[in-house]
């Protein structure tokens, strides 16, 4: 494009914005009684239309030179914080931004600044969308100041065309049958997908492990290994602590194992950036990650993002609406499920609709802009997650037609991702996949009235309350929301399913989905089903022949890891020994294999307890309050999905299914290196390169802050 044709196209632009502020400035002054652009004597229209022009032009260079001096220096401020402040910053540049027009012809309340700040911006941002949009050097413009200023474009070795980069965007929780039905038909709930799936992409399902949680799946798919993680939250008695993956002190050891035990940075330890994720992959460039958001220290960038999105006041703004109407809706969905009576159902309120608006507004708009600044500044590999329709479906149930709301918000940012990768210094492969899905059904204590902590109290017979308590939901957003807020973790005995605490002699009862797990602390090691029966010889009767458990998992000092069900059903894992139905018959194929890998976990509880599942209908029984759930075996949780670009390698050979996040990891990492130029150090080349060892002839040496990232 000729020069001159940029320039006046730039021109227009600015004189569209201005004079759009200009209007809304002029419609606020006559609606709002708080706000005036007049002497007090009275002006003329044509000297109205004056000051609104000057008002709204001083505001416009207000915002664009002072607000990311402001956002730069509240970046420790909590980022829910920053949010709200979003109203009251912008209303302090407009009170200013009418001090400086002559003859103090403008006015406002404090209040009313506040309101009219926020309609200017948005406004002025609906109008750049718009001219962005029809002109194709604007949009690329705006996706770079969406994905921040202080990105800018990096050092690095030379790129060319022929050198793809590698997206990898997570759909957290979306299983691979609902990921069909949304692109089928010929309006489809996502639409974006749907043209990938008919035309360029492939679709797969492939098998979880037992853990069917973001915990473990993405540390095995970032990190190569999720050995040793049998559950969301699980006791060591080595240590006499409770691990919940998604707190930043247990995901940042998770993930520190899990380097320790593969010898390897992770999947982005090469020029890549981790956005949104518990774990970092190795990623030098990170934004909302788990494992490093307890860090402090100028190695930490996990906050970065906020900056990145939050230093435009028109986005900022934005988001801060988006976030307040999402709570709004929130509130009209339950009470509209209330009202109508919807079962199954769970509680809703509380801090609830904040996490959610969290999860499906504040996350998703950063983690989509620090995406989209990857993009253009070229990095070779970016994973993200986007937890918005995980966090919907525990609530509202995984094919509410709240949750699939959600589905149809999330296709917007990935047809927006994909758009802002045709502006990328270099072409880039997009991957979808989810880390599981999830499966409906109402609560164990709904169907039942008690918890799974109540039963194993009966079973050892101890006193069961009267009332039985509720079990919080362990959402991934929970803990993101909390670290957002820079609150302290929770503490590790307020969980009201634990029957008692770690060191007591009563047992220790732990909810991850529909998979519960039962600790004694005051066993050393494992307890063997003999020393069970003798200590609560009604324990394992109890739960294995309650209609709502579908197997237990012990290990016998005589037959090793035994699987448990309703009327005296054994399976004994080491032998394959049958006595009488299988108890894992209605889980599927690759059951028995799965749940003989966690038996072997050293920190496998005493007692694991999956709950039943409906063979029909795939419904289960969280142990916790969800009513789409996952964490165990049975329906959909177990059966996510993997979308890859056709020129691709297949990630399996025809009739084999993938099984296990650990070999999904190796999947992506094959990806990555069919990629020409550099190529993701694998094995003992990493070990060298940790070493110091100068590498091979053609690979560029590894960025330091990326190996102290992950450690």
């Amino acid at each position: 494009m000729p020069r001159w044709k940029a320039l006046s196209g730039a021109l227009f632009r600015v004189l569209a914005v201005w004079l759009v502020s200009s209007l809304t400035l002029l419609a606020l002054a006559a609606l709002l009684p708080d706000f005036r652009l007049q002497s007090p004597g009275g002006d003329s229209l044509t000297r109205t239309a004056v000051t609104a022009a000057l008002g709204a032009g001083v505001f416009g260079l207000l915002s664009a030179l002072v607000w990311p001096v402001l956002v730069r220096a509240l970046l420790l401020v909590p980022a829910l914080v920053l949010g709200l402040l979003v109203f009251f910053l912008n209303g302090s540049l407009l009170l200013l931004a009418l001090d400086l027009i002559p003859e103090g012809r403008g006015q406002a309340a404090p209040e009313t600044a506040v309101i009219v700040a926020a309609v200017m911006s948005a406004a002025s941002s609906a109008t750049s969308a718009f001219l962005a949009v029809r002109n194709d050097e604007a949009y690329h413009r705006r996706l770079v100041r969406l994905a921040g200023r202080r990105r800018g474009r990096r050092a690095g070795p030379a790129r060319g065309p022929a050198s793809p980069g590698t997206v990898f965007l997570q759909l957290d929780g979306v299983g691979h049958d609902l990921l069909c039905e949304a692109v089928r038909g010929e309006r489809p709930l996502m639409p974006t997908v749907a043209r990938w799936t008919g035309a360029g992409h492939r679709l797969t399902p492939w098998r979880t492990d037992w853990s069917s949680q973001t915990g473990a799946s993405q540390l095995a798919l970032l990190h190569g290994s999720n050995e040793d993680v049998p559950a969301f939250r699980w006791y060591e008695k080595d240590t006499r602590t409770v691990v919940v993956s998604n707190r930043p002190s247990s995901a940042a050891e998770l993930q520190r194992r899990a380097i320790e035990r593969t010898g390897d940075g992770g999947l982005l330890a090469y020029d890549g950036a981790s956005r949104g994720n518990l774990f970092s992959g190795g990623a030098d460039q990170v934004a909302l990650v788990m494992s490093v958001a307890a860090r402090r220290g100028r190695y930490n960038r996990s906050r970065a993002g906020y900056f990145a999105y939050f230093s435009d006041p028109a986005n900022a703004t934005r988001t801060a609406v988006s976030f307040v109407a999402e709570v709004v809706r929130e509130l009209v969905q339950s009470l509209r499920t209330r009202f109508r009576r919807e079962l199954p159902r769970v509680t809703r309120g509380g801090l609830y609709p904040v996490i959610r608006a969290f999860a499906t507004v504040v996350e998703r708009d950063v983690v989509v802009a620090a995406v989209i600044g990857d993009l253009l500044a070229g990095r070779t590999a970016i994973y993200a997650d986007l937890v918005a329709y995980d966090e919907v479906a525990h609530h509202s149930g995984p094919a509410h037609r709240d949750a699939l709301q959600v589905l149809r918000s999330l296709d917007r940012a990935i047809a927006l991702i994909a758009r802002a990768a045709r502006h990328a210094p270099r072409p880039y492969r997009i991957v979808l996949l989810s880390d599981h899905g999830q499966s409906h059904g109402p609560t164990f204590l709904e169907r039942y009235g008690l918890s799974l902590g109540d039963l194993v109290r009966a079973g050892c017979g101890l006193p069961v309350p009267r009332r039985a308590g509720r079990t919080p939901s362990g959402a991934e957003a929970r803990e993101a929301a909390r670290a957002a807020l820079h609150r302290p973790e929770e503490a590790a005995g307020q969980r009201p399913e634990r029957t008692a605490g770690p060191g007591s002699s009563q047992p220790l009862v732990l909810a991850s989905g529909n998979l519960g797990l039962v600790s004694f602390p005051d066993v050393p090691g494992r307890i063997t089903r003999e020393e069970l029966d003798r200590r609560h010889p009604a324990l394992l009767s109890t739960l294995a022949n309650h209609p709502g458990i579908g197997f237990l998992l012990v290990r016998s000092a005589v037959h090793g890891p035994v699987v448990l069900g309703p009327a005296g059903a054994e399976h004994h894992l080491d032998t394959g020994r049958l006595i009488g139905a299988d108890p894992l018959a209605p889980f599927g194929d690759g059951a028995a294999d799965a749940v003989r890998r966690t038996d072997r976990f050293p920190h496998a509880a005493d007692v694991m307890v999956n709950s039943a599942c409906d063979p029909k209908t795939g419904a289960v029984h969280a142990f916790e309050e969800q009513i789409g759930s996952h964490g165990g075996l049975g329906g959909a949780q177990s059966r996510p999905f993997l979308l890859w670009p056709a020129e691709l390698t297949p990630p399996a050979p025809d009739g084999e299914t993938l099984t296990g996040a650990e070999q999904v990891h190796r999947v992506l990492r094959r990806w990555l290196g069919e990629a020409e130029g550099p190529q993701l150090p694998l094995g003992p080349a990493a070990d060298e390169l940790r070493r110091g060892v100068r590498p091979p002839e053609g690979f560029p040496p590894p960025d330091p802050a990326a190996q102290d990232k992950s450690r």
